[in-house]
């Protein structure tokens, strides 16, 4: 008689086959043969010297899309909220303050994030798809006098672009550090953490990088250091706490690497190799491409008679196009559609946008005027049989 009183789940019996899919949502992205077949590489420990050269690669890898030059530059174990928390956490202690620009939703999770270890936070807002002045954000921070700014980049909830120039330069005019979230611009939307002033950098693995979810790539200015490493208290979470993970990967410059967490070895190889075709390719050719794919994306919307939620031109991600959800339709029944019939996704809005727009991703492998006509075709065809109220 058996000793276990639950039994083997018969689900587990079954074989699993993931459906091939064309992945044209804000995220993630379509993993290419070349870097799932480097996530297939034998397995081999963490601390193994072969994969600390690995690590070193990434870490290279990682500060030329940033285009930094920064040693504390790191790959977190885990997705964007990752980096995110590991930036706030590391940089902030309780009681200080931030200041958070939301135009979207990721500003707002930014917020809940530096009030959850007792920040004091302030935030100003614009519309969904806006963007703010340098004065507007000069005179916050003049205001609120705190010690971190939080900006997205590539809010891809509602499809905007921010402008970093001059930033940076007000940021430390008022002894702030500046941190930039990336995860939907890296890659596709021109970005110099160095030269912009960035003190704190963050990305993801899945958009333009098409790698699998689950690394973050972050990078610290030295300012940002001074301020990380000369900590009253310790942060609030040992796993992303920058003095261990600083140590693990070679960036304090101590002889001896201390053992901190299982590395996701798999994942890594998948990220190396990623950074390795973004490498190959050239960053300011895989800028010109997403914007030129971006363009001819919008040029052929504009002439289905869809309009784009982010109207300046010059504010539009080129990586995630959010369109004005068609009067009359539900959003849900073109996604659904369009999934069934075209084995394509696309999706509905994000926080601020939700029930506002559909958001298309074309990232990486992805960004091509192929994938393009691809969209355009399901849209047609959804919204030829999707139902139209007549209201």
């Amino acid at each position: 008689m058996s000793s276990v009183s639950v039994p083997p789940p018969k689900c587990l019996q079954k074989t699993f086959v993931a459906p091939r899919r064309h992945m044209f949502g804000p995220g993630p992205s379509n993993v290419p043969p070349r870097i799932l077949a480097a996530g297939a590489e034998p397995i081999i420990g963490h601390m193994h010297p072969e994969m600390l050269e690995i690590m070193s690669d990434i870490k290279s890898g990682i500060q030329y899309a940033f285009q930094t030059q920064n040693n504390m530059t790191i790959a977190v174990s885990g997705t964007g909220h990752t980096a995110m928390e590991c930036a706030i956490f590391n940089a902030v202690e309780p009681g200080e303050g931030v200041l958070t620009a939301v135009n979207g939703i990721w500003g707002e999770r930014a917020a809940e994030m530096a009030e959850r270890i007792g920040a004091k936070v302030n935030s100003i807002v614009t519309t969904a798809g806006g963007v703010f002045t340098s004065e507007e954000i000069d005179q916050a921070l003049a205001k609120h006098k705190p010690v971190l700014f939080f900006l997205t980049h590539g809010e891809s909830s509602t499809g905007v672009v921010h402008p970093l120039d001059g930033i940076g330069d007000i940021c430390h005019k008022h002894n702030c550090l500046f941190l930039v979230d990336c995860v939907a611009s890296m890659g596709g939307a021109p970005l110099y953490m160095d030269k912009q002033g960035i003190d704190i950098l963050y990305s993801g693995s899945q958009k333009v990088l098409n790698a699998p979810p689950g690394t973050a790539p972050i990078s610290f200015s030295e300012r940002a250091c001074q301020k990380v490493f000369n900590r009253k208290t310790k942060p609030v979470s040992f796993f992303l706490d920058m003095t261990w993970l600083a140590n693990y990967w070679g960036c304090d410059g101590k002889p001896a690497r201390i053992y901190h967490h299982t590395a996701p070895v798999s994942a890594f190889y998948s990220l190396r190799e990623s950074l390795a075709i973004l490498a190959e390719q050239g960053l300011e050719n895989s800028w010109q491409r997403h914007r030129e794919v971006a363009e001819y994306f919008h040029e052929g919307l504009e002439n289905m008679g869809l309009k784009l939620f982010v109207k300046n031109k010059n504010a539009r991600l080129p990586t995630v196009t959010t369109i004005v959800a068609p009067p009359g339709y539900d959003w849900k029944e073109i996604t659904s559609y369009i999934m069934k019939n075209h084995n394509l996704e696309i999706s509905g809005g994000l926080g601020p946008s939700v029930g506002q727009v559909l958001r298309v991703g074309l990232m990486g492998g992805n960004s091509s005027k192929a994938s393009v006509d691809m969209v355009l075709e399901a849209l047609r065809d959804a919204l030829r049989y999707c139902h139209k109220s007549k209201v």
